[in-house]
């Protein structure tokens, strides 16, 4: 005879007060992948060159003193760790040259351009 497969159960034990939480899945099938949990997106956009390399300007842009978000704090200049990722994304577009799509090449295009003009602005003597 086969044997059964034993289900699981998964506890959250992030309940409030310290007492462990009821069971959040009980299942005799394969455990997926996709599923989600409160404190999760139920579905996070695709991450693609274009996302890639905002992000990268983003942070660069928040080191520069740029306040991104004005219900957080603004973190201090780093100017050092800003030009860092400048390079970074230079050394990406030489890299890639002849390999994006119009639409990523202008994204990156036009993302170095506003930093390096940022950057020049604050690392320039006053």
């Amino acid at each position: 005879m086969a044997e059964e497969e034993q289900g699981f159960v998964i506890r959250d034990r992030r309940a409030k007060g310290g007492a462990e939480a009821a069971p959040v899945a009980a299942s005799t099938s394969k455990p997926s992948i996709s599923a989600t949990s409160p404190m999760e997106p139920a579905q996070a956009p695709p991450v693609t060159f274009s996302s890639f390399v905002i992000s990268l300007g983003s942070s660069s842009l928040m080191l520069m003193g740029e306040q991104l978000d004005p219900s957080q704090a603004s973190i201090p200049v780093n100017l050092p760790q800003a030009k860092e990722i400048i390079d970074l994304l230079s050394v990406l577009e030489d890299k890639t040259k002849g390999n994006l799509t119009p639409d990523e090449q202008t994204v990156l295009r036009d993302m170095l351009y506003a930093l390096r003009m940022k950057y020049v602005t604050l690392a320039s003597p006053k």
